[in-house]
Formats: C-alpha cells, structure tokens, sequence
C-alpha cells in the first residue's frame, strides 16, 4: 500500500470515522433475522446513492451489491480487468442482548452477537473512502462491495449472492470477521483453512413401539438410538483421517413421553465439522452408511437426512500475502497475529469455491478487558476496531486492483 494511498483512507477516517460508529450503533439496536434484512439493506443503500454510487438489489432477498471504479459492464468487456470483491454480513442471530448500553437491541430475542453490524460498517466505510479516492486516481479495475444475507443460516445468503452472478467476473475475494480473542488494533491472518466446514443432521428412527416390560417383542428404539448417538462419532473416528479433525456433536436426543412406553420414533440432530474440504465432500456418504449399518440389528427403520452448511474458509497464501504488507504499511509491524484454525462455519467459504481470496481476524476486544465470546447474549467490540478494519479492507482492495492473485 503506497503512502499517499495510506493518507487518503487516513483522511477519510478522520472525517467520518465517528459517522461509521453511529451507525454500528443504530444496527446494533436494530437487529435483523437472515432473509428479514430490509431495513439495514435499505440505509446501507441510501449511504452509498449519497455518495454518488449506484447499489443494485440482489434478487428475491434482502442485500445489495455496488461497484467501484469501472461498472460491471466494463469489467465484462474487459476479463482482464481486477475485481475485487470486499463482502460484509447484515444478519443477526436469534439471542437476547444483555449488555447494559445505549445502543442495546430494541428487537426483543434478537441481537448482533457475531459482530456482523461491525463487518457491514467496515465494508461499508472502506468503499466509501475508496469511492472518495477514486474521483481523483482512477482505480486500475473495480472493488465490488457485497453485503450479504443470511449469514447464520442454512443455506446461506453466500448462494444467493452467488446465484445473482455477483462474482462474475472477480479476481479476489476479501472479507474480515471480528475476533473477540484478539485487542481491538489487531489482525489475525492464516493462511490455507482458517474456518471449518460446518453442516447440519438429523436422524430419524422408527418402530411398532410397545411395552417397557417386553423390549424383545418390539424395536427397543431408545436403545438404538443411545447406540447411535455413541457410535457413530465413534466409527467416524476411526474411518476418517485424524488430521481432518471430524466432529459430530449432538445438540438434541428426542423419543417418548412416558416412562413405560418404548416410543414409535426418535430423533438425533447435531452439527458435524471438519477442517478438510475433502473430507467435507465425502463425509456425507459415508455418515449415512454408517449409520444404516449401526442400527440395522435392532430392527429400526432410519431416514437420514445430511443437509450440507458451508465448507471451510481456505485462504489464499497470496492474498494473506497482501494483509500482511498492508497491516504492515497502514497499521504498523506487529499489528498482526497468526491465528488457529476454527472449529465455526463461515459461509465465505462459498465465495472462495469460487474464486481467491481469504478472511482476516478484526479484533474487537477491549486492551485489558473481557473477553465476550461469538454467539453470546453480551457480546460487545472495542469501537475502534472498525477504523483498522476500514484501512485494512481498502488497502488490501487497493493492492489486489495492483496485484490479483493467481487462480489455484
């Protein structure tokens, strides 16, 4: 990232930097479900057509994409043009917010507990300082900023972008996600699998039912069940590669109503991950098989139903590469971490199926203070995390334009 580069973004965050906090804010107090992101859609658009831009409406759900510097039909004319995709999240998730702050969720079991109102700022901030600089330094191609529903759901909103030809054409894809393990100043980066893929079963089983006092007439369907819960990790465990490390975790074990019945049905349901994308493509036949062979001496009948989430995030060296000089440049030696991979989905993951890119740790926490972790009711960020991730996505969409990566 070239000197004056550092200075515009400097600039247009002393500028605007507490505009962007204000409006993190007023997210964070008005949180909305994936797919139900209307309102923060609509004023990240009104944002954006202030500043002379042109957001366009993704098809059938709520989000919006906007290029800067050449538009989509240039870039289509010429292939060997960068674009670069910058992505941020509008979704929340369905908890409770239990800080004690101005700026707490008016939406009752609903709040911004992944940070994903501090990715939409961020995305938000660094296209705007981009678009400023561009009135007077053409960019060498397009930053295409894309801001997502749906996150947190299965499928998620990444298809729906994907489906809408927002990556056609794109040279790179850039993302940051808040990591509350990390001091507000800094930024995680790895490269190759930073997140794991992350997919959703239930299992279903079935028999006559029938009587406590008499098992051997009937399926003695808790049985199987309680077998099927213990031995299926069990069996993974010993069929797949240790070093993919595959976890199945049930979140749910549910059959019967009285204490002297043996029920008709039961159900399992529980999340696996795996760090590896090829294990990821063939653990669904393999569960699924494995699980028709465990219950199969206890008479059950079985329905496995394998719902693919997202697969994991696999950074690009290149575009790591690229974090590191700008945190470098912009934000100086030592601003950055090497982080461990992550047991959480992230439904990025789809846009670098696509194309290169990677995803960058945003740190959020309070030098000195708690540690709020993802996914809790009291989550909260060190504000000024959102600055340093605004010259972290700009400079690095600057280098990109400058430098794309190679298709691996």
């Amino acid at each position: 990232m070239e000197a004056h580069e550092i200075a515009a973004v400097a600039g247009w965050l002393a500028a605007h930097e507490s505009e962007l906090i204000a409006l993190r804010r007023d997210l964070h107090a008005h949180p909305e479900l994936g797919r139900q992101e209307r309102r923060t859609a609509g004023q990240i658009a009104a944002r954006l057509r202030s500043a002379g831009l042109f957001p366009r409406s993704l098809p059938d759900v709520p989000g919006l994409w906007c290029d800067i510097g050449a538009d989509a039909a240039d870039a289509a004319d010429d292939p060997a043009a960068p674009v670069v995709v910058v992505r941020a999240d509008l979704d929340a998730l369905p908890l409770p917010d239990t800080k004690d702050v101005p700026y707490r969720s008016t939406v009752p079991g609903v709040a911004h507990a992944c940070g994903h109102d501090v990715h939409t700022v961020v995305v938000l901030g660094a296209g705007l300082a981009l678009a400023e600089y561009a009135r007077s330094v053409p960019l060498s191609g397009t930053v295409r900023l894309v801001f997502q529903p749906a996150e947190e759901l299965m499928p998620g909103g990444a298809l729906d972008v994907i489906d809408a030809g927002a990556l056609k054409p794109a040279s790179a894809a850039i993302a940051v996600h808040c990591d509350p393990a990390l001091d507000a100043g800094m930024i995680g980066l790895r490269a190759g699998p930073i997140t794991s893929a992350a997919d959703a079963l239930e299992i279903t089983l079935a028999g006559p039912g029938g009587h406590t006092s008499r098992p051997q007439n009937t399926v003695d369907l808790v049985y199987a069940l309680a077998r099927l819960a213990a031995d299926l990790p069990a069996a993974l465990g010993r069929l797949i590669d240790p070093r993919s490390s595959l976890s199945l975790v049930w979140g749910q074990i549910q059959a019967g109503t009285v204490t002297n019945a043996i029920p008709r049905s039961g159900q399992l349901r529980g999340t696996l991950r795996t760090l590896s994308r090829e294990t990821w493509e063939a653990v669904p036949e393999l569960v699924t098989r494995l699980a028709e062979q465990l219950v199969a001496p206890y008479g059950a009948q079985i329905v496995v139903d394998y719902h693919r989430g997202v697969p994991p995030v696999v950074n690009s060296a290149e575009v790591v590469d690229v974090f590191q000089s700008v945190v470098d440049a912009a934000l100086g030696h030592g601003a950055s971490a090497t982080v461990a991979q992550s047991l959480g989905g992230e439904d990025f993951g789809w846009y670098l199926n696509q194309v290169p890119g990677a995803l960058a740790r945003l740190g959020t926490r309070v030098p000195g203070g708690p540690t709020y972790d993802l996914h809790q009711s009291a989550f909260d960020v060190d504000e000024r995390a959102i600055g340093v991730g605004v010259r972290l996505l700009a400079g690095s969409a600057l280098e990109l334009l400058r430098r794309p990566p190679a298709v691996e």
